[in-house]
């Protein structure tokens, strides 16, 4: 499977700072690529931390991917694509901008939940 980028779900960076291999092993098969993340999934991630010395090592972790700010497009596509889903999904708020920016650069989702995604149409999921 050769995906050159793709945006990682906070669920992926967990999973990874967890060192689950199944995760380890899939990202490898991708090949060599471009690794993104939501500036949301940055959020996510950090507030997990225990301490001053977890935030650190938080830190490093996501220093490893390239983190992708909302902008007024990516707000549109949001807002646009929650008021379609919000009675029918009760969608994630976080999950929600991590798909609009998903679909405003055009680049597949790595998750580990697809459910909170799969029903937002021309978003690509793994």
């Amino acid at each position: 499977m050769d995906i050159k980028m793709v945006i990682f779900d906070t669920t992926v960076l967990i999973e990874l700072y967890r060192g689950n291999q199944t995760v380890k092993d899939n990202i490898i098969a991708f090949g060599n690529g471009t690794y993104y993340i939501s500036v949301i999934s940055v959020a996510e991630f950090l507030i997990g931390a225990r301490d001053k010395t977890d935030l650190i090592r938080l830190e490093k972790h996501i220093s490893n991917y390239t983190p992708l700010a909302i902008n007024d497009h990516i707000t549109k596509i949001f807002i646009d694509h929650f008021k379609t889903f919000a009675l029918s999904h009760r969608p994630g708020i976080a999950d929600m901008l991590i798909a609009a920016t998903a679909i405003y650069y055009n680049l597949p989702v790595y998750t580990q939940n697809k459910k909170h995604f799969q029903f937002i149409p021309g978003l690509k999921l793994i």
